[in-house]
């Protein structure tokens, strides 16, 4: 059974805000999953940029999700990963569709910096690295002792 990670408060990262952050998560992977799923299939050849990138979103919300509910070292680095990649992302395409507007006929979750969606996709992965960094384990107390002596 893998180790739960604890903050300095005693609570697992899926308690609380976690609990909420990783329902905003699995919201957003359900429905950029759904976007671009019906975006490629129906319209792919309008928009491939956009739709491959709205694909991509939905990846990485995906992957945040079950790593954020997941509590092992693993899942950590994956959840790290996915909020910087999903952070770099939507600031890139933001800038990208506001100085290349032309570039995109059709918008991404991560358009405008996620205008489209209240800006949420530019301030989740915030949270959810401000959480993996408070619900971090800390390491015990020294001892005092020198490393390697026990």
């Amino acid at each position: 059974m893998p180790e739960t990670e604890h903050d300095t408060t005693g609570t697992t990262r899926a308690s609380g805000p976690g609990r909420l952050l990783i329902a905003v998560y699995a919201l957003f992977a359900v429905a950029a999953t759904g976007r671009s799923t019906v975006q490629i299939l129906t319209r792919f050849e309008e928009a491939p940029l956009a739709y491959s990138l709205s694909a991509l979103a939905a990846v990485v919300y995906v992957a945040a999700t079950v790593a954020l509910a997941r509590a092992d070292r693993v899942s950590r680095a994956v959840a790290l990963a996915s909020c910087t990649v999903e952070l770099v992302g939507v600031v890139a395409v933001g800038l990208f569709t506001l100085l290349v507007p032309e570039a995109f006929p059709d918008d991404t979750v991560w358009s405008l910096f996620g205008r489209g969606y209240g800006f949420v996709p530019l301030v989740l992965p915030v949270l959810g690295l401000l959480w993996l960094r408070r619900s971090h384990p800390r390491p015990a107390a020294s001892t005092g002792e020198p490393a390697g002596r026990g």
